[in-house]
């Protein structure tokens, strides 16, 4: 580590993380939320479904902290990449259906990218699903801007066009948000029509779930929970991210019952399940400018845990992902 960065560790050490850390562990889920609270978060909705039980919610904190309002369970908020548990349930069923195959390259489906992304016609479907296409990832430019993101896809994928790979593909592995991008206008252009139409018809619909959308524009914008970066005031509730892969909003309970269904082969039927598991994981976290998200199956406590933090920056990623630890253990010994 550079020494920089050791003295910036020493002089500014992330002291709500760590006394969120060291404190003993509480008898309630409620009583961890409140917790976390305390130590930084403007506010958090934890949603738990766990078997023999019925769902439960808690929260704390702020919806609006500007006006006041309580944080509310049921509010919208924007997923993040929890929005790639989607798009790769979307993929594995068109793969299935034999509109898709997982070796379809890039080059097979997006043609004009040839000679502007390389390596092209060997990155496979499968690779991009699993971060193996070694494309390298828009957020990482330092031309993007978390506070004024391009205004549509191809902005975004400009800003790695013509670039080197990261490595060759299917020999490495580094998130990219790119492949994600790229996945999203392959299902557009194999389905003749836009992918989260196909998500809300075959995914969404289905589970009876009508509080996730595809985009944030598609939303009452007083239905979203505010977001904050520390140690700024300002709220970027407003902010739209638009490429696949990051820009849904959905309520905590709607996220639970989908990864639920993910889980236990309610929403995947036969084949469908196992091209799932071939490509890609079971739970995410996601981050965008003022909130994040974890959503997880626990197999041991049969759980389904999803946490939304209407914060970033400070000590606030080290705070949540405290939080959801002990969360989960307080379940555990429940």
């Amino acid at each position: 580590m550079p020494i920089v960065g050791v003295v910036c560790v020493v002089v500014f050490p992330p002291w709500d993380g760590i006394l969120a850390w060291m404190a003993p562990l509480p008898d309630t889920v409620q009583q961890q939320v409140d917790d976390a609270f305390d130590h930084g978060l403007d506010g958090i909705i934890v949603y738990v479904d766990q078997a023999g039980r019925a769902p439960a919610f808690y929260c704390a904190g702020w919806k609006d902290r500007a006006n006041q309002v309580p944080a509310d369970p049921l509010a919208l908020f924007k997923i993040a990449s929890l929005s790639k548990l989607y798009i790769a349930t979307a993929a594995a069923k068109l793969v299935n259906d034999r509109s898709l195959s997982l070796d379809d390259t890039l080059a097979d489906h997006l043609p004009e990218l040839v000679g502007r992304i390389e390596y092209a016609e060997q990155i496979t479907l499968r690779m991009m699903l699993q971060h193996r296409s070694g494309i390298p990832n828009y957020t990482d430019h330092n031309e993007f801007d978390w506070v004024m993101p391009p205004s549509d896809v191809s902005g975004s994928l400009e800003l790695v066009l013509d670039k080197l790979a990261d490595f060759k593909p299917d020999a490495d592995h580094h998130y990219s948000n790119t492949n994600f991008l790229l996945i999203g206008n392959i299902l557009d252009r194999v389905l003749g029509y836009g992918h989260q139409r196909y998500i809300n018809e075959e995914i969404l619909t289905p589970l009876g779930l009508t509080h996730t959308y595809g985009l944030l524009n598609q939303v009452d914008l007083g239905d979203v929970v505010s977001g904050y970066h520390h140690p700024y005031e300002v709220d970027f509730k407003e902010i739209e991210y638009l490429t696949p892969g990051g820009s849904m909003v959905a309520t905590a309970q709607d996220v639970g019952i989908f990864l639920r269904a993910l889980n236990d082969g309610s929403l995947l039927k036969g084949d469908e399940q196992a091209i799932y598991s071939s490509i890609y994981e079971y739970g995410h976290k996601g981050w965008v400018l003022g909130y994040q998200s974890i959503a997880r199956y626990h197999e041991d406590i049969d759980a389904v845990v999803v946490q939304l933090v209407n914060t970033t920056g400070g000590d606030s990623e080290l705070v949540t992902l405290v939080a959801y630890n002990r969360i989960v253990k307080i379940l555990g010994r429940q």
